[in-house]
């Protein structure tokens, strides 16, 4: 991989861009060679969801990602090259393919944000192999797009990732490169970088066959935890919405962000027509610069209607002994876990409270300094599932999990992120979420069992945590 630094205002001239992909071509060594370029771009502040719903096409891949309460966001478009690929080396195979990327690639541009430079973006499901015929998503899914756009604040860039062989055509390859960078650039103004207007005002129905299955689940994990084969299990409930029209992933993605602001809001493209998206409060790992932070979030109460009421849910939770219990295993777990790679994590001594829109959780953030020598894949390969979505122990609790959960969890509770090449990173769990196709939707929540749970209260916090997603889509 080499880095070239731009002068400033480079590639605003279409004669300069096409000399400059001519030359990459030349400088070919043989007819079999390709090199993929990445050119980097300040540009004007943007909303990438807008650039989402303009530029992104079902048969494609993409992938859409913000954090409204930071101001950032991104949109992932299309794939330069990708891999999917099943098994349990699946996040070895992915590191493999990065590598392997990134010595063909050559990147141009500025180094002014860790965004504005190719990141490669990570789709995993829950399992490492799926049993049925047709899944949305194979076990890994990682992708270099073709074009990415970011925003931070008033800070905007787009990245575009071109693969150059000998039989490429330039004179192609130019307009259509150019042609992105215009309307791009063209969204960053104040009368483009709006959303289409909606009148998207659906009704929907919903098909809920499987609650008296998910309490009589929690019923036998009970069991299997009173007689000592587990001691807690993370069982999830999937409920059937159908819509009255189309579902605008644009229109549920805008809504989440608005009424979410504290949550990751994400959207993973399979190309096929399916789109996985939600609203996750829970970051299983951040890397920039060395510095990893990991959560432990396990422990949930509803928020109150007043402000007293809301501290009374709170300080009921902090007192609960099951809550408590719940949340230390996570705790213990991940910093268990760090420490097998040579980490040194450190965790804040008092659990806090996270408090979201309709639920509040207990929340512990977890610190560590990351070397060059560890790759986020491992560290990720090592975190999931954390008992916060699975169990303990977690191989028994997952067998569990398959036995009494009548669906595919797919990307329900996996891990969903980004990586770029200096080893940063960024990886949610992907909870709150749901499969959208066409009219359809299948939407996920979980809740942890443990010694002490009741069928019935651990069904009405599935309902709460069902509760952002059902009204994204009305």
């Amino acid at each position: 991989m080499t880095v070239t630094p731009l002068r400033p205002h480079r590639f605003q001239d279409y004669d300069e861009l096409h000399q400059f992909l001519l030359l990459c071509q030349q400088n070919l060594h043989h007819k079999e060679q390709s090199k993929i370029i990445s050119i980097s771009l300040e540009v004007p502040a943007i909303d990438p969801l807008v650039i989402l719903e303009k530029m992104a096409q079902p048969e494609r891949l993409s992938f859409y990602w913000e954090q409204p309460e930071k101001s950032e966001a991104i949109a992932a478009i299309d794939a330069v090259t990708y891999l999917t690929v099943a098994g349990d080396s699946r996040f070895q195979a992915a590191e493999e393919f990065m590598a392997e990327c990134l010595e063909k690639t050559t990147i141009v541009g500025d180094k002014n944000h860790r965004w504005l430079e190719p990141l490669f973006f990570c789709i995993f499901t829950f399992l490492d192999r799926v049993t049925q015929p047709h899944p949305p998503f194979l076990p890994a899914t990682v992708f270099l797009p073709k074009l990415q756009v970011f925003r931070r604040g008033n800070t905007g860039g787009l990245v575009a990732n071109l693969k150059v062989d000998k039989k490429t055509n330039i004179d192609a390859l130019t307009k259509q490169t150019w042609q992105q960078f215009q309307l791009v650039k063209k969204q960053g103004n104040s009368v483009g970088n709006r959303l289409t207007k909606s009148s998207y005002k659906p009704s929907i129905q919903i098909v809920d066959r499987e609650s008296d299955r998910f309490k009589s689940g929690v019923n036998s994990a009970l069991e299997l935890i009173k007689n000592n084969q587990i001691s807690k299990i993370v069982l999830a409930h999937c409920i059937e919405v159908i819509v009255s029209e189309k579902i605008s992933v644009v229109e549920c993605l805008n809504k989440l962000r608005d009424r979410h602001p504290d949550c990751y809001i994400f959207a993973a493209n399979n190309g096929k027509g399916q789109v996985f998206l939600g609203a996750s409060p829970e970051r299983l790992i951040s890397i920039k610069n060395g510095q990893l932070i990991a959560d432990a979030l396990a422990g949930s109460a509803p928020r109150g209607k007043t402000p007293t009421q809301d501290a009374e849910f709170a300080n009921l939770l902090l007192s609960s002994e099951k809550e408590r219990r719940e949340h230390h295993a996570v705790l213990e777990f991940i910093t268990d876990r760090l420490q097998k790679l040579g980490l040194t994590p450190q965790a804040a001594e008092v659990p806090q409270i996270l408090p979201l829109a309709n639920i509040q959780h207990i929340w512990t953030p977890i610190q560590a300094q990351v070397t060059p020598k560890v790759h986020p894949l491992q560290i990720i390969s090592l975190l999931h599932p954390t008992p916060a979505v699975a169990g303990t122990p977690t191989k028994i609790a997952c067998q569990h999990i398959r036995r009494f959960e009548p669906f595919e969890r797919g990307l329900y509770a996996a891990p969903l992120g980004w990586i770029n090449h200096q080893g940063d990173a960024e990886f949610i769990v992907g909870i709150r979420s749901a499969l959208v196709e066409g009219d359809r939707a299948k939407l996920y929540a979980g809740a942890g069992i443990v010694a002490g749970s009741d069928p019935e209260q651990e069904f009405a916090e599935i309902q709460l945590k069902l509760q952002p997603l059902l009204k994204a889509l009305v």
